[in-house]
């Protein structure tokens, strides 16, 4: 009998690679290294350089390696361990959502003929668990207007204006944008604005309620008054700080940290990266020859 279980459905395939955008000047990033057998992206002394400023552009990794960023048991900086420091902050409604949800994965796993997270149909993950399930490789560009995020999983992208846009209000059925009422989205509405040089903070509101999307494997939820604020602190030339923090009224009783200044470091800019795809013909055939028969007869789900 399967004890854990965990899919991750990865096709090979060689795609294009776009080069990240400077802020002002629509070219790639400039490495200084001008120094003959000088590693990019340090000085003559081998220390990082400093960081440009306004600039998070660039192709990132997890600093400690591509299974720092899987999070299986939840997110990063609160897994779902039954540990007293990791126990979440839930609403009575945000209780009852938990207990509904079925996850493969957290102390409260089920057997895999008995999970019910929308990922097994391959449904899209949405935000903000695209932040914290199998972060890998991360291509971020971006101009005067706008950073465009794009993700190794999924080959997701997200779009974050920067042109000094307001971030749409919620409202009943989806965000008020310029007027009119506009629909949620998986991935919802994101603005983000330069605290410092070195900081963008993201704000996001206008995703998809309780019943589409999951916030992270172990089955914590999030509804459609999710605000989620994004903190990407470029440290020095090669290394990036990304935190996350969860304002969700409706499920949590206050604001908490799902990621905490999360390392990222830098890769080069002619790396091609691999695609990551959830397959249903594949989550299909696993099921079928692995995750039911691991289950046991299929009378009734475990009980929490």
């Amino acid at each position: 009998m399967l004890n854990r279980f965990r899919i991750s459905i990865i096709l090979l395939m060689a795609g294009p690679m776009l080069s990240p955008l400077a802020v002002a000047q629509n070219q790639p990033p400039q490495h200084p290294a001008t120094v003959k057998g000088q590693k990019a992206g340090t000085t003559g002394d081998q220390k990082p350089a400093p960081a440009p400023r306004h600039d998070i552009s660039g192709t990132w990794e997890p600093a400690n390696g591509p299974q720092d960023g899987v999070q299986a048991d939840g997110v990063k900086a609160m897994p779902n361990d039954n540990k007293p420091q990791h126990q979440l902050p839930y609403t009575p409604y945000g209780s009852q959502v938990f207990k509904s949800h079925h996850a493969l994965e957290g102390a409260q796993a089920v057997l895999p003929g008995f999970f019910d997270d929308p990922r097994d149909k391959c449904e899209p993950l949405g935000f903000p668990r695209m932040n914290f399930y199998n972060l890998r490789e991360t291509q971020i560009l971006q101009n005067e207007y706008k950073v465009v995020m794009l993700y190794q999983y999924a080959t997701t992208w997200r779009v974050i204006w920067t042109d000094g846009r307001e971030l749409p209000k919620t409202v009943d059925g989806g965000v008020a944008v310029g007027g009119e009422v506009k629909e949620p989205r998986y991935y919802g509405y994101s603005v983000g604005k330069w605290a410092d040089d070195t900081t963008l903070v993201v704000q996001t509101a206008g995703t998809m309620g309780e019943d589409r999307v999951w916030l992270d494997t172990a089955g914590r939820p999030i509804s459609d008054q999710l605000r989620v604020e994004e903190r990407l602190h470029r440290v020095d030339h090669d290394h990036l700080e990304w935190s996350v923090t969860i304002d969700d009224p409706k499920i949590y009783t206050k604001p908490w940290v799902a990621m905490d200044k999360f390392p990222m470091k830098l890769e080069d800019p002619h790396r091609d990266v691999m695609e990551q795809y959830c397959s249903p013909a594949e989550m299909e055939r696993y099921n079928k020859l692995f995750g039911d028969p691991s289950s046991g007869p299929a009378s009734h789900a475990p009980e929490r």
